[in-house]
C-alpha cells in the first residue's frame, strides 16, 4: 500500500532483534472488508495484500490470522451498533466473514472474536512472556488500533507495518497511525521493508 502519510519508520534498527522471535497478527483481512460491494469495505485493502503475503512468507509459523464475527445476540451498545449494521449479524461461517481467497488456503485457523480488538489471551499465550507483537490488516483506524492499544497496556512491544494497513479513509489511516506512535516506545510505526530487513538480518546472524 502507498502509505499516504508517508514513513514513520523505526527509528530504531534492531527493533526486531531480541532472544524470542517476534510473532505477526493479521488483523480481519475478509471480505466484508476486502469486497467493494461490501457496506464495510476498506477502499486501499487490496494494496495491504502484497506487503502481508511478504511478512507472512517471512514469520512462517509465527502467524496469527484473525476474524470479526458477529454474536448471537448484541448486547449492551452493541445492539444499538447492529441496528446500524444489520447486513453484518449473519454466522461466523459467512461468506462475508470469511478471509478473501488470497490468504484462505494458507491462513490455518483463525483466532475469531466479537470485539474490535484482538488482543486475546490465545494471542497473549502466542506472543509468549516478552515477546514482540507485528500488526497488519484493517483497519487500521479501528481493529488494528484496537488491537495495538491493548497488547500496548499489557505490555507488549508493537511494530504496525503501516504500508501493510489500511484505514476507512487515507487520512482516519494516517490519524490512526499517529495515535498509536503516541503510545512509544510500547508501540513503533514501521514499513514492511524495516520488518523484512531486520528478519533477514537476524536470520544471518544466526546462521
Amino acid at each position: 500500500m502507498s502509505d499516504p502519510q508517508g514513513s514513520q519508520g523505526s527509528q530504531d534498527p534492531q527493533g526486531l532483534q531480541g532472544a524470542r522471535p517476534p510473532w505477526l497478527a493479521v488483523i480481519d483481512m475478509q471480505r466484508v472488508f476486502g469486497e467493494p460491494s461490501s457496506e464495510w469495505f476498506t477502499p486501499r485493502f487490496a494494496e495491504t495484500v502484497g506487503p502481508i503475503k511478504e511478512l507472512t512468507g517471512a514469520f512462517g509459523s509465527r502467524v496469527t490470522f484473525t476474524r470479526f464475527i458477529a454474536p448471537d445476540r448484541p448486547e449492551g451498545a452493541w445492539r444499538e451498533y447492529y441496528s446500524r449494521w444489520p447486513f453484518a449479524l449473519q454466522p461466523p461461517d459467512a461468506r462475508i466473514y470469511e478471509l478473501v481467497d488470497d490468504f484462505g488456503d494458507g491462513a490455518g485457523p483463525t483466532l475469531d472474536a466479537t470485539t474490535f480488538g484482538k488482543w486475546t489471551p490465545e494471542l497473549a499465550e502466542a506472543v509468549g512472556p516478552g515477546g514482540r507483537l507485528v500488526v497488519a490488516g484493517v483497519s487500521t483506524d479501528c481493529c488494528v488500533l484496537s488491537t495495538v492499544v491493548a497488547a500496548a497496556d499489557a505490555g507488549v512491544e508493537v511494530l504496525v507495518v503501516s504500508d501493510a494497513c489500511a484505514g476507512m479513509t487515507d487520512e482516519s489511516h494516517r490519524q490512526a497511525l499517529d495515535i498509536m506512535a503516541l503510545y512509544g516506545p510500547l508501540v513503533r510505526v514501521v514499513t514492511s521493508a524495516e520488518v523484512l530487513r531486520d528478519i533477514e538480518d537476524t536470520a544471518g546472524r544466526a546462521s
